[in-house]
């Protein structure tokens, strides 16, 4: 008898995995925005009407559309980190790493078509609290930076240049090459063969 005066109480995690599945909405809808349209063409409604909720929804995890785009920005460059470093050799030359790291790139912008391009197209984007956001080609380029900095450690570098700076070299080239492989109809491996030995030429103790 007693057993029918049970009370069933929703289980404590409800709330929290709601909120967990609108995020991911919400994130994932921003995203297919960014791309398709850019950032100043998507509002913070249409991300709302995309993911399936309320716009007021929206605003429960972020403040304004910049910080959904920042959200989505960090994702992105969070993504091709661990797509780099999933096809970075170990203990390889530097050739070999420059090579793998180039062609993990090109092959990331070919399998996720605009993301890269989107994430790129504001870089003075300021955040809710009015502080500057570091532009994501800096941020990689400091990655590009760690890379010679490792490789002179190892002795396979040059220490006569500043890294932080040929690591925003670095990605200038990429930039342009790819532009310019485009442009001409070369293949992504002349590309890559091209940029790789300049490169590690450049670079040559």
């Amino acid at each position: 008898m007693a057993a029918q005066n049970v009370v069933r109480l929703a289980p404590r995690g409800r709330p929290q995995k709601r909120k967990a599945d609108s995020l991911s909405r919400l994130k994932k809808a921003a995203r297919k925005l960014f791309v398709e349209r850019g950032y100043h063409a998507t509002r913070p409604q249409d991300i709302a009407r995309t993911a399936g909720v309320a716009n007021g929804t929206f605003y429960l995890h972020f403040p304004d559309k910049r910080a959904s785009f920042l959200a989505f920005v960090d994702d992105a460059r969070e993504e091709l980190d661990e797509y780099l470093s999933a096809r970075r050799p170990a203990g390889g030359s530097l050739e070999q790493t420059i090579a793998a790291m180039l062609n993990a790139i090109y092959d990331y912008s070919e399998t996720h078509p605009g993301v890269l391009g989107a994430a790129m197209t504001d870089e003075l984007v300021i955040d809710a609290e009015g502080v500057q956001a570091d532009p994501l080609l800096i941020r990689w380029g400091r990655g590009w930076a760690e890379v010679i900095r490792e490789a002179t450690r190892k002795g396979a570098a040059t220490d006569v240049y500043d890294p932080d700076i040929i690591g925003q070299a670095i990605l200038g080239a990429i930039h342009q090459t790819a532009s310019e492989g485009a442009r001409s109809g070369r293949t992504k491996r002349q590309v890559v063969d091209n940029l790789t030995r300049f490169l590690a030429r450049a670079l040559k103790p």
